[in-house]
């Protein structure tokens, strides 16, 4: 009897037990789906631009519709660093590593890739540049040989078309860094029968013919040679590449070029204040050149909360970056690493696509919806706004740019045909000036380098 009164017991205060547990999960569970709801209510209001928390399946069906039909063309991609630095292959799948591999190429749609030849600034003082360039135009061409059912060299706006209907990704090339031509019109000349097809004047190092945005100023903007560089690069039919230059020195190009110039992975400066962004009265002479800004998606250039808080950041942890410094003078990779854990562990906020979205707008708005295209900038930089995580995400743009009323011939003009467009007009300019590469080439050059 003793023995079942426990049991009864014991099974009653089990049941009440269990029974207050249940309620108590369901108490819990009500309410984290309150608090997250009302997270996710403050995050909308913070953001107002930003998009809907439930996507509107029908549009986003429209969106891929439209997206898989469109030529889209990025203007600018730094996968091509880790290809030669760490022999990286693209057709290595490489998700959580870097934003691009040729899976995801495919996957967000792209027609056309910009592979930048990235000439990093020390070249400029310890030597080497144009080598640097032409391991890196190597590596292009290495990935289309070894991938040939899924790149294509191309050089010219029809290339791109013909790739589309190929169903490859078009690969394309342009210098990043203008002292990679080493002072010389006949290296310039070389570069583009190697297939490069934009140059960006500067990176954010002055050279000897043109200021840069983030370096001391020394000519003003261009001098005679960095002039004469337009002119020639006009003559082939390169596009003058104006990202990563100073105020000065976009002027003095949009004085000097007969054909439509390219920013290839600026965004507006209106809306984030940040000396690589291009500024409205900039815009307005663009639109007059003809020629397209091509958005980068970088939080630090296009959020300016991102870029407030950056600096915050920097200045807090001032001593331990220091101090990182210091200890891997000597290993700058090493350094890097470093620095990343440490700015890992101190975040900035995230930056939602509506911003970037936002940009597009901006410029769509004082230059005009046929002078804005877009320039991920992927792989050249750290972080990317939520929504586009990485090159396969395109479709979310197109989804965007629908859901803000874009009209589709719209969205196609600034996923890809507004490049496609100043890339055919500048092949139109070349012919129009001359025949030849060499035998009508201009043979200024400066003899000594200026440090």
């Amino acid at each position: 009897m003793n023995g079942k009164i426990k049991l009864t017991t014991y099974l009653t205060i089990n049941i009440t037990l269990v029974c207050s547990l249940a309620l108590l999960a369901l108490a819990l569970s009500l309410r984290v789906g309150a608090a997250r709801k009302g997270a996710a209510q403050q995050a909308t209001a913070t953001t107002a631009a930003s998009a809907s928390p439930e996507r509107d399946e029908r549009l986003w069906q429209r969106a891929l519709k439209l997206h898989r039909r469109a030529t889209i063309v990025d203007g600018h991609n730094d996968i091509t660093s880790p290809m030669v630095d760490e022999d990286y292959d693209l057709g290595t799948p490489s998700v959580g590593k870097f934003h691009t591999d040729i899976a995801r190429l495919k996957q967000g749609g792209m027609t056309g890739e910009f592979f930048a030849i990235y000439v990093d600034r020390k070249y400029a003082t310890e030597g080497g540049s144009a080598r640097r360039a032409m391991d890196m135009i190597d590596v292009v061409y290495r990935a289309a040989e070894r991938h040939p059912n899924d790149l294509v060299m191309a050089n010219s706006a029809a290339d791109v078309r013909r790739a589309k209907r190929q169903k490859r990704v078009a690969a394309l090339m342009g210098i990043e860094g203008g002292h990679a031509i080493e002072n010389s019109l006949y290296a310039l000349r070389d570069f583009y029968r190697l297939g490069i097809r934009y140059m960006t004047l500067t990176h954010n190092n002055t050279n000897d013919w043109a200021d840069a945005c983030c370096d001391k100023p020394r000519h003003g903007g261009l001098n005679d040679f960095g002039r004469e560089v337009v002119r020639e690069m006009n003559r082939l039919g390169m596009l003058v590449d104006i990202s990563h230059v100073s105020d000065e020195t976009m002027n003095d190009v949009l004085d000097s070029s007969s054909a439509p110039v390219i920013a290839s992975h600026s965004s507006a400066r209106a809306l984030a204040n940040h000396p690589r962004n291009i500024p409205d009265d900039v815009l307005r002479r663009v639109t007059k050149n003809g020629g397209v800004i091509l958005v980068n998606f970088y939080p630090n250039f296009i959020d300016q909360r991102a870029i407030d808080a950056t600096r915050a950041r920097a200045e807090r942890l001032k001593p331990q970056l220091d101090s990182l410094r210091e200890q891997y003078a000597a290993d700058p990779k090493r350094l890097e690493e470093e620095t990343n854990k440490l700015y890992a562990v101190n975040p900035v906020p995230a930056t939602p696509l509506s911003v970037l979205i936002d940009h597009i707008d901006h410029i769509a708005k004082v230059a005009g919806v046929n002078h804005v295209g877009l320039g991920s900038d992927f792989d050249g930089i750290p972080s990317l706004p939520v929504g586009i995580e990485d090159v396969s995400k395109l479709p979310n743009i197109t989804y965007e740019l629908l859901r803000r009323g874009y009209s589709e011939e719209d969205v196609r003009k600034i996923l890809g045909e507004n490049l496609l467009r100043v890339m055919a007009e500048a092949e139109r300019v070349a012919r129009a000036s001359s025949r030849s590469v060499s035998g009508e080439g201009s043979l200024q050059r400066l003899n000594e380098t200026k440090r």
